[in-house]
């Protein structure tokens, strides 16, 4: 749902125990969230009916934290945003047991499938398996979509109260058009949900449901649930979409549904066996990094915010309850201020508090920020980084990938530097990867054994080429590893032979490299934790 206006959440702060800015911060990351990631300042301001002035001092703040870049006139959401996502679809854990059967089930039916779980009177989805073709049919992860317009929400709709029901008459009341729900297009004129209910006792019936063009014209789907093996009631529900020039909603039941059944049988004997979570070790010295952004930015820096904002990070893999101490002390603030911040997000809807006194988080933390971002790419995530190397090294920078057959580069993102005399390789050009620094250095990631110079080359966690291509250029290129260690991609500077010496390469330029690389692997790690992001 919308966050509310700058007056409203002010009144709730009166009232209760909310933290103001906190309320605040996350109306600006829903905004910029249902806006597609990106909105001037101005738009912001429009956007959540609050001053000028705050909005600057909010998103300079989720500057510092990295949620979000400060891009001339734009406030754009950055990848850091997903953490509080990432957290909870890691406490969930249902994508790390579900996700390799659903893409397994994408491949052999040739269609996308998805992941949803319930959220009020809503679904959201936590896993997607897409298929790329030119007509595709998919929501990101992270989507909100109204119950009834929808295959999953019969199935969790036969789990629900008299409040629940209440709570979705008024709301279909108040908002005929769906215009609450950015993912999916408006209704013109409303539509009569009359045949609702009935729906859901059919669903409850015959243990699966159909989604007949319902979101719109063209879009078919039908949903099984998963249910947990503890309660028996539905952990989340599998789907598989189409549309109508593939499959009918008949042929969906009498083709897909049986194999969709098939699925959803071993997805359930995968949350019977899985072994206990892991917990790791939460995230520590966020207390202290706010207080010294604090010291370092003064009053631009909302510390309040910045605290709130890391709280929902303390949860994760085995740690899907936590008690108010023990948020505390993952996140190292005092617990009067812990206990604020669990109380406005509880406000927001992104926390639920349990009778044995512990928290957990709400599907309704995806709203922040993670729908827009889960379906970026890596030359996207890399594109503010290389501008921001070639202009402190003047000299251009690019991003490549390895063709399939491995003989050769294909450029996927670049950033220019500002000389009469300058390398520029349009994007999508393909030169020899034996060649050039970008080739050898993912080449030396391929198995061994590697022939002597690639050896070298893997060793020194670099390449250097020399004149080799063009007479005159020289450049040096690094690694980009994703989270499972492997090189997705390869970063390089290149440069005029008259400008640096090799040793001014590795000296003043291969130092740059690295920390580009490095920040680039560090949003390419957040962005596909839960997300498969394409190299190209």
């Amino acid at each position: 749902m919308p966050a509310k206006t700058a007056l409203d959440a002010d009144a709730r702060v009166e009232a209760g125990e909310a933290v103001g800015p906190l309320l605040r911060g996350v109306g600006v990351l829903r905004r910029l969230t249902e806006a597609g990631g990106t909105l001037s300042p101005s738009a912001l301001e429009r956007a959540t009916g609050l001053a000028r002035s705050t909005v600057d001092r909010i998103t300079a703040t989720l500057a510092r934290m990295d949620y979000v870049r400060l891009d001339g006139r734009d406030v754009i959401l950055a990848p850091r945003a997903m953490e509080p996502g990432n957290a909870y679809l890691a406490a969930l854990r249902l994508p790390a047991l579900l996700g390799a059967h659903a893409e397994a089930l994408a491949d052999e039916l040739d269609e996308s499938v998805s992941l949803a779980v319930a959220d009020l009177d809503g679904i959201r989805f936590i896993h997607q398996a897409t298929r790329r073709r030119a007509m595709s049919v998919s929501f990101r992860i992270g989507d909100l979509l109204p119950a009834e317009r929808t295959a999953p929400g019969p199935l969790f709709a036969t789990e629900w109260t008299e409040p629940d029901w209440t709570r979705w008459r008024a709301r279909r009341a108040a908002d005929p058009t769906d215009s609450t729900f950015p993912a999916v297009p408006p209704r013109q004129p409303p539509a009569d949900d009359s045949t609702f209910p009935a729906r859901v006792e059919r669903a409850r019936r015959d243990g699966w449901a159909v989604d007949d063009q319902l979101i719109e014209p063209g879009l078919v789907a039908v949903s099984v649930p998963v249910r947990h093996p503890d309660t028996g009631r539905p952990a989340c529900v599998a789907s598989v979409v189409s549309h109508t020039s593939r499959h009918s909603a008949t042929d969906l039941r009498t083709t897909l549904l049986p194999r969709l059944r098939t699925a959803v049988t071993a997805m359930e004997s995968a949350l019977r066996t899985a072994p206990p979570p892991d917990p790791g070790p939460p995230p520590a010295g966020l207390a202290t990094w706010t207080t010294a952004s604090k010291h370092e930015l003064g009053r631009d820096f909302v510390e309040s915010l910045a605290r709130g904002l890391t709280v929902p990070t303390a949860f994760g893999e085995g740690r899907s309850a936590l008690s108010l101490s023990e948020v505390a002390r993952a996140t190292g603030l005092a617990r009067a201020t812990a206990r604020r911040a669990l109380l406005t997000h509880e406000q927001l809807g992104l926390v639920r508090a349990h009778p044995d006194r512990t928290f957990a988080l709400t599907p309704r933390v995806l709203d922040l920020g993670f729908p827009p971002l889960s379906r970026t790419t890596l030359p996207r995530l890399a594109e503010p980084h290389l501008r921001l190397l070639a202009d402190r090294l003047h000299e251009p920078t690019a991003l490549a990938v390895l063709t399939p057959d491995g003989t050769e580069v294909q450029y996927t993102a670049g950033a220019g530097a500002s000389r009469v005399l300058t390398v520029h390789i349009t994007v999508g050009a393909r030169l020899p990867a034996a060649q050039t620094s970008l080739g050898r250095v993912l080449l030396a990631d391929t198995t061994s054994p590697l022939p002597p110079p690639l050896a070298e080359v893997r060793a020194q966690g670099y390449a250097l080429v020399d004149e080799e291509l063009e007479s005159g250029l020289r450049s040096i290129a690094v690694p980009l590893r994703n989270r499972s260690g492997r090189a997705a991609a390869a970063l390089n500077v290149a440069t005029h032979a008259a400008r640096r010496t090799l040793e001014d390469c590795v000296q003043e330029i291969l130092p740059a490299l690295r920390t580009t690389a490095a920040h680039i692997e560090s949003d390419l790690h957040t962005a596909s934790r839960f997300t498969h992001i394409p190299a190209s």
